[in-house]
C-alpha cells in the first residue's frame, strides 16, 4: 500500500492546509501535522480496494447514502460492524416492529467473575439507520452474503477491565444504556462524537447550538443529505479522522478501539481467503471513527501476523431480540432527548424529497411503506438542472465541499405553520392556556431564532426553543413540558415490539396459557383482566401463571387489584392490571433462563436459597414461595432441610424477626393442610429452640442486637415451646438461658422481666413494684421510655402482659409532673413508633378494654390496678360450703345407708375408728355424744342425738360451766370445720 504522501489525489488540499497552518501558527508545528494527517487518513481509506462505507449510527444521511450505494454497486458480500455471534438473529427482524435491539445474554458465567452476572450486550436497530439498510439488502437479495466481523459478545467482556478498575478504586465507565436496555452494555455501531471535551465545546459555541445532536443535524446531516457518494465518503472519513486524532492518546478506550479494528480486518481477510471473493465485490460498513484507522492490520493488504484473536470463554450465551426505544438509544449514545425521533422524521422527509427507494425486510411489521415513484415535479426538475456535472470516481470532492458556502434552504412556511398549529393544539390538551396568538408567536420566533443562528430555515431544534419560549412561560400545568410535547409531535418515543414468532419458547408459552383471558397481551399499555374461577374453572391455570409472573417480573407487569394468594388461601375471583407488552423485554429475558416459568422460578428459588449470603429468613422465604406458587412439596422439603444447616451456622440474631414470622406461617399452614408435620419443620423447631437458647444470653448483652431481634428470639422460644418439648427439648435450657442473661440496656431489661414473668420466676406484683420504683427514681425517669419500649416489644413473646404495659404507661402519665412529662413525651412517641409500631395495635386494644368508653364515666372511673383487691377464695376458706355441711350431717345420721352406698362404690375401708383422731369436728362429736350434747346446749341447739348416738344423761349447760376451757376448744374446732 502506498505511503501517506504518494497519492496526488489530494495534493491541492494538502497545499492549502499547509499554507493555512503556516498562516495561523506562524510556521510548521503540530497543527500542520494534524491537518495533513487527516488528509492522509482520508486518502488511505478512499484508496482501499475493499470499499469502506463510513456511517454514523441512526443518521438519516448515512441511511440515505447507504440505500443509494447498495442499489448502485450491488455488492455480493456485506461486512458489517456488529458482534459476529449475533448473525443468526438478524433474520428474525422481519417479525418485529422497529426499533428493536439484538441481545446476547449470559446468566451462568464460566471464565468471568461471578459478581458480573448477568452479562448482557445489546445492539439497537432502527429503520432510519445505514445498518438496517445493509441488513435488509443482504437478507432479501439472492446471492448476497452478510458477514458480521466485530468482536463477539464474549470478547466484549474479555476486553473489559472493570475488575482492574474496581481494584484501583476508579469509577466504571458509563457504557450502560438506560430505559429498555437496562444494565446491558451497548455496542457502539457507528458511534461518531468528539472524545475531546474542548473540541466539542468549541464546535457547539461557534455553531451556535446547544448540544451535539443539533450541531450534527445542522452541519453534517443537512449538507450531506443530497451529496454524491464520493463526497459523502470523504467528508465522513475527514470527520472520523478529526475526532480520532484529537481524542486522548491513552486509556482503555483507545486500546479497545484499536483491538476492534484489528479484529474486524482479521476476520475480513480470513473470509476473503476462505471464499476467494474479489474485494471489489464487497462493502465494509463501519463507523467513521473506525474507517480512519491507523493500525497496521488496516486493509486487505495489512499485516496478517501481528494480531491473534483469543478464544472465547466457556460461558454459555443466549441470544434474542428485545424491544428498544428512541429514548433508550439516546441514553446509550449520549444524544439529546428527542434527537432520534427527529432523525426518524427527517428520514421520512428525505425519502419523499429525494424519492430514494429504501430497503425493507419482507414482512417487516410497523412503519410506512415506501412511497411509489412519482413523476418529477418542478422542484425535482430544477434540482436536476442545477446539479453539478459528474466527476470521475475517486476525485477530490473534499476541497470543493469545504470551500462551498452553506446551502440555504428556503423557508417552508407551510411546514412551519403546521408545526406551530400542532404544538398549540397539543399544549391545550395538556393544560396550557395557549391560543392562536401563541401559534403566531411560535412561528415568528422560530424564524427569528434561525436568523440569529445564521439559518435560513428553522430546524426542529429552533422550533422547539421557540415553543418553549412562547408557550411554557413560567409553569408546567401537566405531566409534560413543552419540550416533551415537541418531541412527541416530531415522532415521539417510538418503542419497538418483538413478534410472536421471534419470541423464546417461554414467552410464547406464557401468551398461550393466558389466551383464555381474551386480551391482546402483546399490545403496550395496561389491560384489565377479570377472573371468575367459580363460573370458569379453566381460569385457575391463568391465575397460577399471573401469580408466578408477579413474582418473577418487574413491578407493574402483572399487578393484582382484587384477590390475594397466601398460604392456605385461594381467591375465587381476581382482578389484574396486565402490561406484558410494555415489559416485553423482561419476559424475553426470562426465556433465557428456562423453557417454562415454573422452571425459572424453581431455579431462582434454589439460587436464592443456596447463595453464599443466604440467611435463614431467605431460605424460609424460598420455602414459602415454593409452596405458594409451585405447590411443590419436594422442593419445599429440600429447601427446608437446607434451612436447618443455615440456621445452625448462623451466629447472629439479625434475621430472628423474619424467621419467627415465616416459621409461624408455615407451621400454621402445615397444621391445617397436612395430616402430620413435615420432618424438616419438626427438626427446625428442635434446632431453633436449642440454637436461640444458646444465643439468648449473648444477645441480651450484645449492643448490636436490637430489642426487636431479642424479642423475636423469645417469641420463637415461647410460641414453639409446646412443640419443642413434645419433640424432646428440655425446658431447663430456656430457664438457664434467661437466668444467665444480664442486659445493660433498659429496653432489654424490661424484656428480660417479661420473660421471667412468662417462666414464673417473677410475679406480676413484683413486676408492678419494679415499675413503680423506676418512676420513683428521678435518675431513671429520663430512660423510662426505653423501658416502655422493651415492654411493648415484650408483647410479641408474652402478649398477656398487655394490661401491665397499659398500667405502666398510665402510671407515668398520672404521676410525672408536666415539667418532666412534656420533654419526655416526644421521646416516648418516637421510641414506640420506630421500635414497636407493629405491636402498638395490641396495646391500643387493651387500653380500649380498660379505659371507659364515654367521657362522662371518666370522673368516677377507678383504674383496675388501684381498685381494692378481693380474695375470691377467702369465703371458701372461712365457711364450709352448704352442700358439704348437709352431707356431713346425713352421713352419721344414716350409717347403714352410707355403708350400702360405700359398698356399691367399691369402698371397703369402713368407718373410721373411734380411737384415731378424726380429721374434722364431725367425727369427734360422733365419738363423744355427751360432749356433743353439752356443746349443742351451749350453742342453743334444742335437738338431741339420734338413737344410734343416744341422748345425753346430763345437761350441756352444766357441763360447759364446769369445763369452760373444753367448751371453748370445741367451739373453735367446730368453727374451723
Amino acid at each position: 500500500m502506498s505511503g501517506p504522501h504518494e497519492s496526488s489525489t489530494f495534493a491541492a488540499l494538502r497545499g492549502q492546509l499547509q499554507d493555512a497552518a503556516a498562516t495561523f501558527a506562524g510556521g510548521p508545528d503540530a497543527l500542520e501535522s494534524i491537518l495533513l494527517g487527516m488528509v492522509d487518513d482520508v486518502d488511505r481509506a478512499a484508496r482501499e480496494p475493499l470499499e469502506i462505507f463510513p456511517v454514523c449510527h441512526h443518521s438519516p444521511a448515512s441511511a440515505l447514502a447507504m440505500a443509494r450505494r447498495l442499489r448502485e454497486k450491488q455488492p455480493k458480500v456485506v461486512y458489517l460492524e456488529l458482534c459476529e455471534d449475533m448473525a443468526p438473529l438478524l433474520t428474525e427482524l422481519r417479525n418485529c416492529r422497529l426499533p428493536v435491539a439484538v441481545q446476547a445474554f449470559a446468566g451462568d458465567l464460566d471464565g468471568f467473575p461471578a459478581e458480573w452476572a448477568p452479562l448482557s450486550v445489546v445492539a439497537p436497530i432502527t429503520e432510519a439507520s445505514a445498518e438496517y439498510q445493509a441488513i435488509a439488502y443482504a437478507l432479501d437479495t439472492p446471492g448476497v452474503e452478510l458477514v458480521l466481523v466485530d468482536r463477539s459478545s464474549d470478547h466484549v467482556f474479555q476486553w473489559d477491565r472493570r475488575g482492574e478498575r474496581a481494584q484501583e478504586g476508579a469509577e466504571p465507565p458509563e457504557e450502560a444504556g438506560a430505559a429498555l436496555h437496562g444494565e446491558a452494555v451497548g455496542v457502539e455501531i457507528g458511534d461518531l462524537r468528539p472524545r475531546f471535551a474542548e473540541l466539542e465545546e468549541h464546535l457547539l459555541r461557534h455553531g451556535r447550538v446547544r448540544h451535539w445532536s443539533e450541531w450534527w443535524h445542522q452541519f453534517v446531516e443537512v449538507p450531506l443529505g443530497d451529496s454524491d457518494h464520493d463526497t459523502y465518503r470523504q467528508v465522513m472519513f475527514l470527520i472520523g479522522s478529526l475526532f480520532r486524532r484529537l481524542a486522548p492518546g491513552d486509556g482503555d478506550r483507545v486500546r479497545v478501539d484499536e483491538d476492534r479494528e484489528r479484529y474486524m480486518w482479521t476476520r475480513m481477510r480470513e473470509h476473503l481467503a476462505a471464499t476467494g471473493t474479489d474485494p471489489e465485490d464487497c462493502l465494509y460498513v463501519c463507523g467513521a471513527f473506525h474507517a480512519a484507522s491507523r493500525v497496521e492490520e488496516f486493509g486487505v493488504h495489512g499485516s496478517t501476523d501481528t494480531f491473534t484473536i483469543s478464544p472465547r470463554t466457556a460461558t454459555t450465551w443466549q441470544y434474542g431480540l428485545i424491544p428498544s426505544s428512541h429514548a433508550a438509544i439516546e441514553a446509550q449514545f449520549g444524544l439529546a432527548s428527542g434527537s432520534v425521533s427527529i432523525a426518524s422524521t427527517e428520514w421520512s422527509k428525505s425519502l419523499k424529497r429525494t424519492r430514494v427507494q429504501p430497503y425493507r425486510l419482507a414482512g417487516q411489521a410497523g412503519g410506512k411503506k415506501p412511497a411509489a415513484k412519482r413523476t418529477p415535479g418542478r422542484k425535482a426538475a430544477a434540482a436536476v438542472v442545477t446539479a453539478p456535472a459528474p466527476e470521475p470516481p475517486g476525485a477530490d470532492r473534499l476541497s470543493g465541499f469545504l470551500r462551498r458556502p452553506p446551502v440555504l434552504d428556503r423557508l417552508d412556511e407551510a411546514e412551519l405553520l403546521g408545526w406551530s398549529v400542532d404544538i398549540v393544539r397539543a399544549a391545550r390538551r395538556n393544560g396550557y392556556l395557549a391560543s392562536t396568538a401563541d401559534a403566531i408567536a411560535v412561528f415568528e420566533t422560530s424564524i427569528l431564532l434561525a436568523g440569529m443562528r445564521d439559518r435560513a430555515k428553522p430546524t426542529p431544534y429552533d422550533f422547539q426553543d421557540a415553543a418553549v419560549t412562547c408557550i411554557e412561560k413560567d409553569s408546567v400545568p401537566g405531566r409534560r413540558d413543552v419540550r416533551r410535547l415537541v418531541e412527541i409531535m416530531m415522532g415521539g418515543d417510538r418503542i419497538g415490539q418483538v413478534g410472536y414468532e421471534s419470541l423464546p419458547p417461554l414467552a410464547r408459552d406464557v401468551y398461550d396459557r393466558l389466551a383464555p383471558l381474551g386480551l391482546k397481551l402483546q399490545q403496550r399499555g395496561v389491560q384489565r383482566a377479570l377472573l371468575d374461577m367459580t363460573s370458569r374453572p379453566e381460569l385457575q391455570a391463568c391465575s397460577d401463571v399471573l401469580w408466578m409472573l408477579r413474582r418473577l417480573m418487574p413491578h407493574g407487569a402483572a399487578r393484582p387489584i382484587m384477590g390475594e394468594r397466601r398460604l392456605g388461601e385461594r381467591s375465587i375471583q381476581e382482578s389484574w392490571d396486565l402490561a406484558l407488552g410494555t415489559h416485553q423485554r423482561a419476559l424475553i429475558e426470562l426465556g433465557y433462563e428456562g423453557v417454562s416459568i415454573e422452571q425459572v422460578l424453581e431455579q431462582r428459588l434454589r439460587r436464592d436459597a443456596y447463595a453464599p449470603q443466604a440467611t435463614t429468613a431467605t431460605v424460609l422465604a424460598a420455602v414459602e414461595d415454593a409452596t405458594l406458587y409451585l405447590g411443590s412439596r419436594r422442593l419445599a422439603d429440600e429447601l427446608g432441610t437446607h434451612a436447618l444447616k443455615v440456621l445452625a451456622a448462623e451466629r447472629s440474631v439479625d434475621g430472628a424477626p423474619e424467621v419467627l414470622r415465616r416459621v409461624r406461617a408455615l407451621l400454621a399452614y402445615y397444621r391445617t393442610s397436612e395430616p402430620v408435620l413435615p420432618p424438616w419443620i419438626e427438626a427446625f423447631t428442635k434446632t431453633g429452640y436449642a440454637h436461640y437458647c444458646t444465643l439468648l444470653p449473648t444477645a441480651f448483652r450484645d449492643e448490636d442486637a436490637t430489642v426487636g431481634q431479642v424479642a423475636a428470639m423469645l417469641g420463637f422460644l415461647f410460641s414453639m415451646e409446646s412443640l419443642a418439648l413434645s419433640l424432646g427439648c428440655d425446658r431447663t435450657q430456656l430457664e438457664l438461658a434467661v437466668a444467665q442473661s444480664h442486659p445493660d440496656d433498659p429496653a432489654k431489661t424490661a424484656l428480660l422481666w417479661a420473660a421471667q414473668v412468662q417462666l414464673g420466676t417473677l410475679s406480676r406484683a413484683e413486676l408492678r413494684a419494679r415499675c413503680d420504683k423506676l418512676l420513683d427514681n428521678p435518675l431513671v425517669v429520663p430512660s423510662y421510655p426505653r423501658y416502655l419500649s422493651g415492654f411493648v416489644h415484650a408483647l410479641e413473646p408474652v402478649p398477656g402482659l398487655a394490661d401491665v404495659v397499659v398500667e405502666a404507661v398510665s402510671n407515668a402519665f398520672g404521676r410525672l409532673p408536666d415539667a418532666v412529662l412534656l420533654p419526655w413525651l416526644p421521646l416516648l412517641i418516637t421510641t414506640l413508633r420506630s421500635g414497636a409500631a407493629d405491636l402498638a395495635p395490641l396495646l391500643i386494644r387493651e387500653a380500649g378494654r380498660i379505659f371507659p368508653a364515654r367521657l362522662a364515666a371518666l370522673d368516677a372511673w377507678v383504674p383496675p390496678w388501684r381498685a381494692p383487691q378481693t380474695d375470691p377464695f377467702a369465703a371458701r376458706r372461712t365457711e364450709p360450703e352448704p352442700d358439704a355441711r348437709r352431707g356431713a350431717t346425713l352421713l352419721p345420721a344414716h350409717p347403714a345407708t352410707c355403708d350400702a352406698v360405700a359398698e356399691l362404690l367399691g369402698c371397703t375401708e369402713g368407718w373410721a375408728r373411734t380411737d384415731v383422731p378424726a380429721p374434722s369436728g364431725v367425727g369427734l362429736l360422733a365419738a363423744h355424744p355427751e360432749t356433743c350434747d353439752a356443746v349443742a346446749d351451749l350453742l342453743g341447739c334444742d335437738g338431741t342425738w339420734t338413737a344410734a348416738a343416744g341422748p345425753s344423761p346430763s345437761g350441756g349447760a352444766a357441763l360447759a360451766t364446769r369445763h369452760p376451757v373444753t367448751a371453748n376448744a370445741l367451739e373453735s374446732l367446730l368453727a374451723g370445720t
